[in-house]
């Protein structure tokens, strides 16, 4: 392993291990850890284009990886993914292909959304993964939304609904659990709590104890979990899913994270953050932590660590050269997607 900051050792025998995950845990951990180190690689690559003029805008996830992760691997097929602002890795874990989101983050004639939303605003509706908005706190109601739908109709699925810490002081976070609570429905509630609303601390967006507690005025259950390990994150994430199978409501988990990175690239948060933030993220650093684990535990060797890595890397690059080599969009698909065809309003023939 290489040498870097002094990181928090993830408190589990390998036996608590299989008691919270399951039998199979050496291939999901194995898994995770794949997935975690492509989003890591893919958050450097596009900041550094970024920084290049060759992507307009990127918001990195570094230091989510965990919570989004985990989120990928324990959800269904059935299951719906409303994002906040970080959870891309979500749509690609859950099947989004990688060079599709490239051909969104640069906005090319190959992009779903033909360049009309702003990089990391991916829609991946083959995944169920609904684009997100830049208007905070308004995916939580709309969430809500799509889990009503799913109870009217009696079909399957369970909805994720995504955001910040910045998010709980939104009108839509107290319509939209105070909705779940009476109806009672399959929604879980994710608050990635990284400390920071941009640059307002997360005390001073509540007096509360925990952003969890605040499920408690809802009539539901709230638990804040350590959102850079990946054991805890995942357990949560499927005894909440399997719960709100059950009917037996929805939940809020408020994940405590570190935000590694800037808010977005036009961030400057040394501008407002200690000294020592980034020392303390990076002993927290959820990559670092299972990685760590994994190889204490003979479920990672250096040349399989090795390998995820050159793999993630040579994925990023080709994702990124068939993007840049697709030209952009037509200009005349401005106007495509946007009127519904014109339906004749003349009566049919013989009546």
């Amino acid at each position: 392993m290489n040498s870097g900051p002094t990181i928090v050792p993830l408190p589990y025998k390998a036996s608590e291990v299989e008691a919270a995950i399951g039998s199979n845990w050496p291939s999901i951990l194995l898994s995770a850890y794949r997935w975690m180190v492509l989003g890591r690689t893919l958050d450097a690559r596009m900041q550094a284009l970024q920084r290049q003029g060759r992507v307009g805008f990127y918001g990195a996830s570094t230091g989510h990886e965990a919570v989004n992760v985990a989120a990928g691997l324990a959800t269904e097929a059935d299951d719906w993914i409303f994002p906040g602002l970080r959870e891309q890795l979500v749509a690609l874990v859950r099947g989004h292909s990688l060079v599709t989101y490239a051909h969104h983050l640069f906005a090319d004639d190959l992009d779903p959304g033909r360049g009309r939303n702003m990089p990391c605003h991916p829609t991946a509706s083959e995944v169920h993964y609904v684009s997100m908005s830049s208007v905070i706190g308004t995916q939580i109601s709309h969430a809500v939304g799509l889990a009503h739908a799913l109870r009217s109709r009696s079909a399957p699925g369970v909805v994720l609904a995504f955001f910040g810490d910045g998010g709980t002081s939104s009108n839509d976070f107290h319509a939209g659990l105070n909705f779940a609570g009476v109806w009672r429905l399959p929604v879980v509630f994710c608050c990635a709590n990284n400390q920071w609303a941009i640059s307002v601390p997360v005390e001073r967006q509540t007096a509360a104890t925990s952003l969890a507690s605040k499920a408690d005025a809802y009539g539901f259950g709230g638990s804040r979990v350590d959102g850079t390990d990946f054991v805890a994150v995942y357990r949560a994430l499927r005894e909440a899913l399997a719960a709100a199978r059950s009917n037996a409501g929805p939940k809020l988990l408020e994940f405590v994270v570190y935000r590694m990175t800037p808010h977005s690239s036009a961030d400057d948060p040394t501008r407002y953050q200690p000294a020592d933030w980034a020392a303390r993220a990076a002993s927290h650093d959820p990559v670092g932590r299972l990685e760590a684990w994994l190889f204490a535990h003979q479920g990672l060797t250096e040349p399989a660590r090795s390998r995820f890595k050159a793999e993630a890397e040579e994925q990023v690059r080709e994702a990124v050269r068939v993007a840049e080599e697709t030209p952009p969009p037509r200009p005349g698909s401005l106007t495509e997607d946007v009127y519904a065809p014109a339906v004749s309003s003349r009566a049919p023939k013989g009546r």
